[in-house]
């Protein structure tokens, strides 16, 4: 009897360890029919209903609430939005501030460009529209500070009109109901998820609809410990079926963010502190901060030239450090001690700080925090 020949190593079939995990089947896209009437069943019962911006519904109300929310969590949002309504009431309000104090109003707020462009949005509708917001999403989209989801969130929820949006929840949602792979900051993902986000919004209820798929991603469908149980699209959802809700939507590649380290000189007279204003673009453009400078030894010769010598003391504070998106701050405040001499503030853009009086200027949270941790330390009578 012939012996049979083993088959190539190539064609071999492994077989697979006991208790080993299988790999993640690959689903069919759910249909997108049933998507909207589940969520909107949630949302009758379930979804957030008592938001700031939702008790009084006006574009403007709806446009500040949503360049708020952007990179922002609601919980964070809403004393912001409140306070910032309670000083800047209608749009013609934000028009007429000067920049100064819309900035006063979102100090600690972060990604201050926001700030920025809201309040050139709002001089743009003044001047162009009347000081009425446009309700045609192509005209949204000129405004400074508004793209194509923010533009269709606001016409959305304060007009009911049917558009497609896809916000950081939303784009949550989906590439888990639609098992959409790779990172939607690349541009074929992010188109993949614009297709879903039309073709499961509807026709009717664009308002409700929109603050439900918000709330579904903020609230159940969240990026760590999601509750898929609760979940009404958990029945068709492919991340949950195939076992791979943590791995949906996929993540940016880390990157070691880079180091960068600043000096900052805290000119100090009596119980005010010299700030000057930063350049309108780039790290906390149009705030008011401290003088800055890339080394100690530059931040020592600008002293002895701005003081003329009359510097009494120059002390190095705690440093403080600060965490942006793509690289990390380190500061070296360097407190300095000087006699009266008004001519060391040179134009408007230096202004004497007083903590017991503060003026209504933006600052960053880091100046912010460095300014009361001074106040404190005078109070103590530590500094």
């Amino acid at each position: 009897m012939a012996r049979r020949r083993p088959a190539p190593r190539s064609q071999r079939v492994r077989a697979r360890p006991e208790g080993a995990a299988r790999p993640p089947a690959v689903l069919a896209r759910p249909e997108p029919a049933s998507f909207a009437p589940r969520l909107l069943d949630w949302f009758a019962s379930h979804g957030r209903h008592d938001l700031p911006w939702q008790r009084d519904r006006t574009p403007y109300r709806v446009w500040v609430s949503e360049i708020m929310l952007q990179q922002t969590q609601v919980a964070t949002v809403i004393p912001y939005f409140e306070r910032f309504m309670a000083r800047f009431a209608d749009l013609g309000a934000l028009a007429a501030a000067p920049l100064d104090e819309v900035l006063h109003h979102w100090s600690g707020l972060g990604y201050y460009a926001r700030a920025r462009n809201l309040h050139r949005a709002a001089q743009a509708v003044v001047a162009a529209h009347g000081g009425v917001i446009p309700d045609r999403h192509a005209v949204l989209l000129e405004l400074p500070g508004i793209g194509r989801s923010t533009a269709g969130a606001i016409l959305a929820l304060a007009g009911d009109q049917r558009h497609p949006i896809l916000d950081g929840n939303v784009k949550r949602v989906l590439a888990r109901w639609g098992g959409v792979e790779g990172y939607p900051g690349e541009a074929g993902v992010a188109a993949q998820l614009w297709s879903l986000s039309e073709a499961v919004t509807p026709a009717r209820h664009a308002a409700d609809f929109t603050q439900a798929i918000m709330d579904l991603g903020a609230t159940l469908c969240t990026r760590r410990q999601p509750r898929c149980a609760d979940c009404p699209l958990a029945a068709d959802c492919v991340a949950r079926a195939s076992g791979r809700v943590a791995e949906l939507p996929a993540r940016r590649r880390p990157r070691q963010r880079p180091r960068r380290r600043i000096v900052w000189l805290v000119f100090r007279q009596g119980g005010a502190v010299l700030l000057e204003r930063r350049p309108p673009a780039g790290v906390w453009g149009g705030l008011w901060g401290f003088p800055e400078f890339a080394s100690r030894a530059a931040a020592q010769a600008a002293a002895d030239a701005r003081t003329g010598g009359r510097a009494r003391r120059l002390t190095a504070l705690d440093p403080v450090r600060h965490a942006f998106t793509h690289f990390e701050l380190e500061i070296e405040p360097l407190l300095v001690e000087v006699e009266p001499r008004p001519a060391l503030v040179e134009g408007p853009a230096e202004t004497w700080y007083k903590s017991r009086a503060p003026a209504k200027v933006g600052l960053a949270a880091p100046v912010a925090t460095l300014l009361a941790g001074l106040g404190a330390a005078r109070r103590s009578g530590r500094r």
